[in-house]
């Protein structure tokens, strides 16, 4: 049995939480968070066994502690937990950002017992509420162990990533810094300056926004997440954010002269090289943003049809999280889009709609 303790219960640390609970149901759960009505519901659903304090000598017996709280209350965390945590206890996060942690822990003489984390899964719900057993699983989960770190205690904090039915990826820390500017940190930048310039090129009467095709949406969907997060993030990995944009740009820049100079070869191998590319990508495999779970099909135009459709799916107790007809299907086949929660939720659907003979076109 191990003990393990959690600062910060919000829906990173609330899954994992789960998670260890669902496939280790001996192990000692610990927890402390601003809210005291998050502890409380994590408390009586019997995610966790006890409630700690900020400050509290429970930690000295833990083997694990995850820090799932902002930034800087986990690095101020680190000051406290260096003078009351045991030999062998290690101490990961699951920041999306890993350099400035590591040189706090640096700084601290606390390379031996710490182990960045960040599991690549997320939703645009927040909190412990919208917690899930399920968040991380078949996720990666990228590792960046400290310098000074046993590999025996690497080896078994990487089992238990594992065992929690995530992908663990152990990485450097400039190494994670750098490929989530690539892969997860610019795409936000880009998706959120595209909306704001659609926002400031359309007209009093809002026509692209009427009319934005479906791929639109698709680019830009990850805009809607939390602008604190992401202000956050682009402070803390702000170099390597700006050596990608740099490339970014450069790219940007010789695509305008391929268009202005019409050079149809190059314009092909572009959208060409890019598709194959875009296509060998796992598309199974989650990210910090998840994945969306839609179907869409085709109905007739008649009064009751949507209806129809939404009493059919809560008869079978499907939880529906959006659904309407799409009006610029430019890029998509289907009049109806419904989207849902949770992937097994979609397929359910899926299987009830084609047995009453609709057809149904998946994402």
């Amino acid at each position: 049995m191990k003990t393990i303790a959690f600062i910060g219960l919000g829906l990173i640390g609330g899954s994992i939480a789960k998670a260890i609970r669902k496939y280790h149901p001996d192990y000692h759960l610990l927890a402390y968070a601003r809210h005291k009505e998050t502890l409380a519901v994590a408390l009586n659903s019997n995610t966790i066994d006890a409630v700690c304090e900020a400050q509290d000598e429970r930690y000295g017996s833990c083997d694990y502690i995850f820090l799932c709280a902002p930034v800087e209350y986990n690095l101020k965390y680190l000051e406290y937990l260096k003078e009351v945590i045991s030999d062998h206890c290690i101490i990961t996060d699951v920041g999306s950002v890993k350099g400035i942690i590591h040189q706090r822990v640096k700084e601290l003489g606390m390379e031996k017992c710490f182990i960045g984390g960040h599991p690549m899964a997320g939703s645009e719900r927040s909190g412990f509420a919208h917690s899930s057993d399920r968040l991380i699983e078949n996720a990666y989960y990228i590792i960046t162990p400290g310098g000074e770190v046993e590999l025996e205690q690497l080896t078994d904090f990487t089992e238990l990533v594992s065992s929690i039915g995530a992908i663990p990826m152990v990485l450097t820390a400039q190494e994670h810094d750098y490929i989530t500017a690539g892969v997860s940190h610019l795409p936000h930048i880009i998706a959120s300056a595209l909306v704001n310039l659609v926002n400031a090129l359309d007209n009093d009467q809002e026509y692209m926004k009427t009319i934005a095709a479906g791929g639109f949406r698709d680019i830009t969907r990850i805009a809607s997440s939390s602008p604190v997060m992401w202000q956050q993030i682009c402070l803390e990995n702000h170099e390597n954010i700006s050596s990608v944009l740099d490339e970014y740009i450069r790219m940007l820049i010789q695509i305008r002269c391929t268009i202005d100079n019409q050079e149809a070869d190059h314009l092909y191998q572009m959208f060409a090289s890019s598709r194959d590319y875009r296509d060998s990508i796992d598309v199974t495999s989650s990210g910090p943003i998840s994945k969306l779970h839609v179907l869409y099909l085709d109905i007739a135009d008649e009064a009751g049809g949507i209806a129809t459709i939404a009493t059919i799916l809560a008869m079978d107790n499907i939880s529906i999280k959006n659904i309407g007809i799409i009006h610029n299907r430019e890029f998509e086949q289907g009049v109806l889009k419904i989207e849902f929660y949770e992937e097994d939720a979609m397929k359910r659907a899926i299987s009830l709609l084609k047995k009453r003979n609709y057809i149904v076109y998946e994402r």
